[in-house]
């Protein structure tokens, strides 16, 4: 009896279940400062693209669209950087550009918000601050800024409960473990640049 309720689960949520083992391990491999974290990433992105759809989540699907150009930018802007430097060096964030990222943040939210409330999407506006300000956190983790961390851990805490709402508990629980992981990317990132 329990191991069918395990596998309804399984074939239920098989897609859901290995986009979230993939992005936490490319998130880990991130705090690392690991250039294999990317590809790794890549992966969890198609599989969320997906389940976000089928979720009527169309925000977050649209999100991870724009992942994979910036994973691709963050892959490449990397490697490029290993291959002159001899790793990934963390770069600091001049206050210019954090604030226009912080207003492109805004004007994002709302115009994703009022294209998302038009195609009837499930919690329109709360999804694109959400999209807006992950595209943010990702092209400062793509630059290799310190301050992508900080970001995540906020977005990442909100989805949480986001996911719960829309009863994507293997996605919840995978945003509540993204905090900690954040953390811990700030902390070693924070390291990585005091060594340089």
């Amino acid at each position: 009896m329990i191991s069918t309720a395990i596998a309804a689960y399984l074939t239920a949520h098989g897609l859901e279940l290995a986009g979230a083992i993939t992005a936490a391990f490319g998130i880990w491999l991130t705090t690392r400062r690991l250039l294999i974290c990317w590809p790794i990433t890549l992966v969890s992105i198609f599989l969320y693209m997906v389940v976000f759809f089928r979720a009527g989540l169309f925000s977050d699907a649209l999100l991870q669209v724009f992942f994979v150009v910036f994973t691709f930018y963050g892959w490449w802007h990397w490697w490029r950087g290993v291959r002159e430097e001899g790793d990934v060096r963390v770069v600091p964030l001049r206050t210019p550009n954090l604030v226009i990222a912080l207003v492109l943040g805004v004007a994002g939210s709302f115009v994703l918000g009022t294209l998302a409330k038009r195609l009837h999407a499930a919690l329109p506006y709360l999804d694109a601050i959400l999209m807006s300000y992950s595209l943010v956190a990702t092209w400062w983790q793509a630059r290799k800024h310190i301050a992508n961390w900080w970001l995540w851990i906020l977005v990442d805490a909100i989805y949480v409960g986001e996911y719960i709402y829309k009863d994507l508990w293997p996605t919840a629980l995978l945003y509540a473990a993204f905090v900690p992981l954040a953390v811990l990317g700030l902390r070693d990132w924070r390291r990585a640049a005091a060594n340089v």
